[in-house]
């Protein structure tokens, strides 16, 4: 029996926990086929082991562990493949598959988009004078700090917007303020802040203060804070594509920005195994794709990153 355990970061903000736990049951009722579970990296319960212990019990015999994370900072490099280790101890019988996290995705930029929307603005029409802020959590891991400003740059193509800029809530430079001045010595005469949040917790609040104090402290200029990512459908169908290549055992290949193989993918039987070695003719365009997400994680993730463990939460993309 498979089962897909679904990794929360966890929050000091109970609505945020709530939230995980009404997203996952929504991806449960898709994928019904498989156990699906919940659990959290930190602050609340169930842990990733009570998690584990919770698939087992129903009867899983192959665990499929994802993420609910941004991107690989220390949560998903090494704390979430420790645990993991340390479920294998536990249980030598059960298999266990570490996805990946949701990383630089094509249909994050469709949900950026759409958030812009929800402002009531016309992203081709309306944008001439405003400059989109990209604001995520903050990291001490380069990776995923630079995997925002990659973000970023995509979207500004996808747009074609005058500006799109990018800061962080902590951690790392540039902070939100800086991104603000920025956006303003730019020329915008409109900074539209786009939370790169999952789900909703004391961060969210604090950038909502930070967009009220801006409006005082720039009277002549407009701000509006964009929603989070929330309940949207297309995240749900991202971590449901994580869960669906680790159940296949084809965590191998990041090739989620590749304009090649989503053009294919319309055209392709959905429901068949894609055994990357027999259809090497969808990725055979000469990308150097990344390809060291072959996890089984045993003891074999070395790396080489020079990890920092002061709480590298950035991108989870909770509210923390």
């Amino acid at each position: 029996m498979n089962a897909v355990l679904f990794v929360g970061h966890g929050s000091r903000e109970e609505g945020g926990n709530e939230e995980v736990r009404l997203f996952v049951s929504e991806i449960a009722s898709k994928m019904k086929e498989q156990i699906v579970e919940t659990c959290f990296l930190e602050f609340v319960q169930p842990t990733i082991m009570q998690g584990i212990d919770r698939c087992i019990e129903l009867g899983a015999t192959h665990v499929v562990v994802i993420p609910i994370i941004l991107f690989a900072a220390g949560h998903a490099k090494i704390h979430i493949p420790s645990a993991i280790d340390d479920a294998k101890q536990k249980y030598p019988l059960v298999k266990f598959t570490y996805g990946r996290p949701i990383g630089v995705h094509e249909q994050i930029l469709d949900i950026l988009t759409s958030r812009v929307e929800d402002l009531g603005i016309h992203v081709k029409e309306e944008l001439a004078e405003t400059a989109l802020l990209i604001v995520g959590r903050g990291s001490s891991d380069a990776d995923a700090n630079s995997d925002l400003f990659k973000i970023s740059r995509l979207f500004w193509e996808k747009l074609q917007v005058k500006w799109v800029e990018t800061a962080f809530i902590g951690v790392t430079a540039p902070l939100m303020d800086d991104g603000v001045e920025r956006c303003l010595l730019l020329g915008a005469k409109k900074v539209i802040v786009l939370p790169y949040f999952l789900f909703t917790g004391v961060l969210i609040q604090r950038m909502e203060k930070m967009v009220e104090g801006y409006r005082v402290a720039y009277p002549d200029k407009q701000f509006q804070l964009a929603p989070y990512f929330g309940f949207h459908p297309l995240l749900q169908d991202i971590l449901i594509g994580r869960a669906q290549e680790a159940l296949q055992d084809e965590v191998k290949m990041n090739c989620d920005m590749c304009q090649y193989r989503l053009e294919a993918m319309k055209h392709i039987d959905h429901h068949h195994h894609h055994d990357h070695d027999d259809h090497h003719h969808h990725h055979d365009h000469d990308h150097d794709h990344d390809h060291d997400h072959h996890h089984d994680h045993g003891h074999d993730h070395d790396h080489n990153h020079d990890h920092h463990h002061d709480h590298d939460h950035a991108h989870t993309g909770g509210g923390k």
